[in-house]
């Protein structure tokens, strides 16, 4: 059994209706998960982590949440390395280029991405809640 950690910020509940489907893919593979909101996570809920998955929905101009989400990914850069990671969101506009940068900047602290970021518009029907469900089971 591996410990997959799930850090998420959600403002509309599409992201977090994605970390859930992710939570469930993963559950059932026998995996012990791990659920947060990124106001409840710190990095040693990544560090004591197998498997990470991050969820954060496009924002302005294609960015991360600025508060919250960012500094946590700032401050887990140090124990991400080395770690399986899967990257999704939600978004209503855009190319998924918040997505694309997320990707090349989280390779770039050593970490082992588990498959392309996945990106849903708007709030996942039951096909996005299937790929969540992928997702969760990759980790």
């Amino acid at each position: 059994m591996k410990k997959i950690t799930i850090v998420y910020w959600s403002g509309t509940g599409n992201t977090e209706a994605m970390a859930n489907a992710i939570a469930d893919g993963a559950r059932e593979g026998g995996n012990e998960v791990k659920l947060l909101s990124v106001d409840k996570a710190s990095p040693s809920d990544i560090e004591e982590a197998e498997g990470v998955a991050l969820g954060c929905p496009s924002m302005g101009a294609e960015v991360l949440e600025e508060s919250e989400m960012e500094p946590f990914v700032d401050s887990i850069q140090s124990v991400i390395s080395g770690k399986k990671l899967a990257l999704f969101g939600s978004y209503d506009w855009g190319n998924g280029e918040w997505m694309q940068d997320w990707q090349q900047r989280m390779e770039g602290y050593g970490a082992n991405l588990v498959d392309d970021g996945l990106i849903i518009n708007l709030e996942p029907d039951a096909e996005g809640i299937e790929k969540c469900k992928s997702l969760g089971a990759k980790l």
